[in-house]
């Protein structure tokens, strides 16, 4: 692992990124939409009342930091990765004195930073207009910042190992398009995972979409027992994610081979 010249590379691609940034902030407002038409349904069902135990400044709240959450956790560098296989660019990054893992992440940081920077003042304005509440501790900051590093990092690596399928089928990118319909719907994007109906809330919380996205969102509020039980679930995908990104990896560089690229 050459980590200074990973570290070179991740700064360059964000040099990179800043001269196109407006094409990046255009995607990162199109990744804003679906929260925000999703807070705007749930105020209007609440009205002046509450709904499922929260009333409008909470569901403010909620979605605003689940915006920022799911900016910070979207993992976009992996629908690239597939392409890289296919079209023989993988040899490139085999060649190179660096791990292949750096030519990831020099996107997947690089687009972080640029899609933040857009993100954050928005959050921020919409704050100011719509006077979101929510009570929360330190613990529960604490918590927090775990919950959304381990949030992103199992999002990555689910969807990398998916990507990496690529070396047997031609088409992997469907997998991470199901990906994302599982994350809108069973996440809390759609909706507080409180509010899905009770066989829904049960597989939210089993599998992995949820502590992707809402769990980061959830923990802020939630007791110092479940936030812990929380933590150890998305470790554990986290953990299940890592092993199954290694052995594809492995596996699939044993029976790759591509001329030119």
């Amino acid at each position: 692992m050459n980590h200074r010249g990973g570290w070179a590379l991740i700064k360059s691609t964000w040099f990179s990124w800043m001269q196109y940034r407006s094409f990046f902030f255009v995607l990162a407002f199109g990744w804003m939409v679906p929260p925000l038409v999703a807070m705007l349904v749930w105020l209007a069902a609440a009205g002046d009342g509450s709904l499922g135990g929260m009333n409008r400044a909470e569901f403010v709240a909620y979605y605003l930091i689940l915006m920022l959450v799911n900016q910070f956790t979207y993992a976009q560098t992996n629908w690239t990765v597939g392409d890289v296989i296919r079209e023989g660019g993988l040899n490139h990054w085999l060649i190179r004195p660096i791990s292949p893992l750096y030519q990831i992440l020099s996107s997947e940081i690089a687009g972080k930073i640029v899609y933040l920077v857009f993100t954050i003042p928005v959050a921020l304005l919409l704050a100011l207009l719509l006077r979101p509440q929510m009570q929360t501790s330190l613990s529960g900051g604490i918590y927090f910042v775990a919950a959304l590093i381990f949030a992103w990092a199992l999002r990555f690596l689910w969807g990398l190992w998916l990507a990496l399928l690529a070396f047997w089928i031609t088409r992997a990118d469907s997998l991470l398009a199901l990906q994302d319909s599982l994350v809108f719907i069973l996440s809390g994007m759609i909706a507080p995972v409180a509010l899905l109906p009770d066989f829904l809330q049960a597989v939210a919380k089993i599998l992995p979409f949820y502590y992707m996205v809402g769990f980061p969102v959830e923990v802020l509020t939630l007791s110092g027992r479940k936030a812990a039980l929380g933590l150890l679930i998305q470790v554990a995908w986290l953990l299940a994610a890592a092993v199954l990104t290694l052995v594809m990896w492995r596996k699939g560089l044993r029976r790759y081979s591509a001329i030119g690229g």
